[in-house]
């Protein structure tokens, strides 16, 4: 197992991940940073917990078109801030299952760290 520090939305998480799949994660977490910033421009959130919630539901939303071949995701917002282009999201055949798990694995942990973010506000609160 390997580990890997991410950054989004300005703040470190270590992340556990496959041998040779750290920059694979390097680049989905500045994918999701990428989106959390476009949703955070447009004033859509009132709250980190809140912004990071809408972003892993529009994360979602991309994924589950994908799957079902509804829709691509814009080749624009698919730039790895690494500064290599990354290609538009091709049909679901081409998706290995090992990159479809690490998606999954990522959107898990920062679900796990939202919910608990969410927990302890609603306990100060």
């Amino acid at each position: 197992m390997a580990e890997v520090t991410i950054y989004i939305n300005g703040r470190s998480y270590d992340i556990s991940c496959d041998n040779g799949q750290e920059g694979r994660i390097v680049d989905l977490a500045s994918y999701i940073d990428q989106r959390l910033q476009q949703i955070s421009r447009a004033g859509a959130a009132y709250n980190d917990a809140h912004l990071m919630v809408l972003t892993s539901l529009v994360l979602a939303d991309e994924l589950f078109d994908a799957r079902s071949g509804q829709g691509e995701v814009p080749a624009s917002a698919l730039r790895a801030t690494r500064g290599a282009p990354v290609p538009a999201a091709a049909p679901q055949s081409s998706i290995s299952k090992e990159e479809e798990q690490a998606v999954l694995n990522v959107l898990e942990q920062i679900t796990k760290r939202i919910e608990g973010v969410a927990s302890r506000v609603l306990q100060a609160s």
